[in-house]
């Protein structure tokens, strides 16, 4: 069978799909697109040899032929672009998150029923040994039904807020809310036994002066305390805490089954402890079971960030597109049921801490009440339905610190090799845009 020809948007974070395809024998990049002319320069000397052509803008790009497009840009402007590559008749893999609005989510949905193309959320953390493995258990009734499970991304960008915003005012990260970027977090609970959430929680770290340093305008952290529809309760934490962490756990009805703890030095994302019983009842027969965990595709997903799971994400959706009907890639409804609990949690800040419920995007007759929803942080497309990036308030920030993060960064590129080369390779290892 013939490769699938794939074209990039986002020449920094795209670099982890475009190695993919040089390195794959199912798929070959033909495009890729930047309005960046440092991030296509990048990726001229990354794929010499190889038969690609480069775009400045996407209107040209997306008439390229290709097949599928990776979506690559900024995480807040997923949901456009998919909407018109699907309308173009390319599928879409497109990088967290999937849409900013809610009716960016109706939209969404209904054009990839409309269109019958494929699309995959690109959630890599759900394809790290451990919790591909939880997964794989949880199918297999190892731990029985679920009842609790935590789950934890902790990562403190203070100190490469400059290499990941440049300085930007209006980048998206300075302007996020807390719970915004929660799937790194909760996707793998909910990918490892198809709960779909109902109902949700919300709190927000207020302690900010860090965040306030380089410009962001959200609370610290954020937390989603879950219902899933079997009346499981997921606690979901993510944002910059002082020390990171990645960090799974499950609790079901026969056991519990987790990773390593990134300071325990036991192999972190690449281990598993399992501690289950037989049966339910049979308290104490079980034992307790750690390794570590494989995919089988080892050699190839080598040098792949996040433990692997950028190449195997990939790698199901292109075997989706070459109709692999075992492929195991993330569909819209998943993606919004990772999603849509760290929008609503927000709502619940803002609202006092009440609950809220969850909607369910797969009922069509849901989706009316939310076809013109806008509300987001983002001035550009809330409208009249804008939302404060804290529940202090939007701040103030002063131009200053923007300049200074503009230095910093300016600086950082002036030291590697080839001006910008280098920090593109570094940017496209980061877990996001």
């Amino acid at each position: 069978m013939k490769k699938i020809k794939i074209g990039v948007l986002g020449g920094y974070r795209g670099t982890s799909m475009i190695n993919y395809c040089k390195r794959a024998d199912n798929a070959e990049v033909v495009a890729i697109c930047d309005k960046a002319p440092e991030a296509l320069e990048a990726q001229r000397q990354n794929a010499q040899g190889l038969d690609i052509t480069y775009y400045d803008n996407f209107e040209d790009f997306i008439h390229h032929d290709m097949d599928a497009v990776v979506l690559a840009n900024y995480a807040n402007e997923h949901a456009p672009f998919a909407i018109r590559a699907m309308k173009e008749g390319k599928h879409v893999f497109s990088e967290v998150l999937p849409v900013q609005t809610m009716k960016e989510a109706v939209e969404l949905i209904e054009t990839i029923e409309q269109t019958g193309m494929v699309y995959a959320y690109g959630e890599n953390y759900c394809y790290m040994p451990a919790t591909y493995e939880m997964k794989k258990l949880y199918e297999q009734n190892k731990i029985g039904e679920l009842e609790y499970a935590e789950c934890e991304y902790i990562h403190n960008c203070e100190p490469i807020w400059h290499s990941i915003t440049y300085g930007e005012r209006d980048h998206w990260r300075n302007n996020l809310y807390s719970t915004f970027y929660c799937t790194h977090s909760l996707g793998p609970i909910i990918h490892s036994t198809g709960l779909r959430p109902v109902s949700v929680t919300g709190f927000e770290g207020t302690k900010v002066q860090r965040d306030r340093n380089g410009g962001a305008k959200s609370g610290a952290f954020g937390i989603e305390m879950v219902t899933l529809e079997n009346g499981a309760i997921v606690k979901s934490i993510h944002g910059g805490l002082y020390r990171n962490s990645i960090w799974y756990t499950a609790y079901g009805s026969k056991g519990r089954m987790e990773c390593a703890r990134e300071d325990a030095n036991a192999g972190h994302v690449s281990r598993i402890y399992v501690n289950a019983d037989p049966g339910e009842g049979h308290y104490g027969h079980g034992t307790l079971e750690t390794y570590e965990p494989k995919h089988g595709m080892e050699d190839r997903a080598e040098g792949f960030g996040h433990g692997g799971s950028d190449f195997y994400s990939m790698y199901h959706f292109v075997e989706r597109l070459r109709g692999n009907e075992s492929a195991d890639t993330i569909d819209i409804y998943e993606a919004l049921d990772m999603f849509l609990p760290g929008m609503f949690a927000y709502r619940s800040i803002l609202d006092g801490g009440i609950p809220k419920a969850i909607p369910n995007l797969r009922d069509k007759a849901e989706r009316e009440k939310w076809r013109n929803d806008t509300a987001c942080t983002d001035p550009k497309v809330a409208g009249d339905q804008l939302l404060p990036t804290c529940s202090l308030g939007t701040p103030d920030i002063p131009e200053a610190t923007y300049e200074r993060m503009k230095e910093k960064w300016d600086a950082e590129c002036q030291k590697e090799e080839g001006n910008y080369r280098a920090m593109a390779f570094k940017q496209g290892s980061k877990a996001s845009k």
